[in-house]
């Protein structure tokens, strides 16, 4: 059976979906759920920011992401906190901020590879239901080629 190739309306209904299945395929942070207040969305959000663009400032990955300026600061301050970014003034204007992925692995990326693609599979298992389980494989398989294409490989 042709089905037509996927549009714009579809893509960015997947976008939202897999947002969804990696939020819940993440380890609670540490302090539980509630510790932070703008959540995880945004945190993961501008750390694949600031990765894709080194020595940005707070507010051009708000403007980028579409977040606010205020929760994009949030992000960036629990970033730091968890050693995943740095930050240092701009040699060009003292009063703007740069950010930057740290050098290395920080510990609550360690964490969340560590709870490792178990995690993925189970989320994306809820997501099939019992019905659709033996498609568990392909679609692992096709999440994994998405990921290789099309998502630089964050640090933060």
């Amino acid at each position: 059976m042709y089905r037509a190739p996927v549009d714009g309306i579809e893509l960015f209904l997947l976008g939202r979906a897999l947002m969804k299945l990696g939020e819940e395929a993440l380890p609670e942070p540490p302090g539980g759920p509630g510790q932070y207040a703008g959540g995880t969305r945004s945190v993961v959000i501008v750390a694949g920011d600031i990765a894709a663009h080194p020595g940005t400032t707070v507010g051009e990955t708000a403007q980028r992401t579409g977040l606010p300026q205020s929760q994009v600061s949030g992000a960036v301050a629990r970033l730091r906190e968890a050693g995943s970014v740095e930050t240092s003034p701009d040699p060009a204007d003292r009063r703007r901020t740069l950010v930057r992925q740290a050098p290395g692995i920080s510990p609550r990326v360690a964490a969340v590879r560590a709870a490792g693609a178990s995690k993925v599979e189970d989320a994306l298992a809820r997501a099939l239901g019992e019905a659709e389980a033996q498609r568990l494989p392909e679609l692992t398989r096709a999440l994994e080629v998405l990921a290789r294409h099309l998502v630089p490989r964050a640090t933060a």
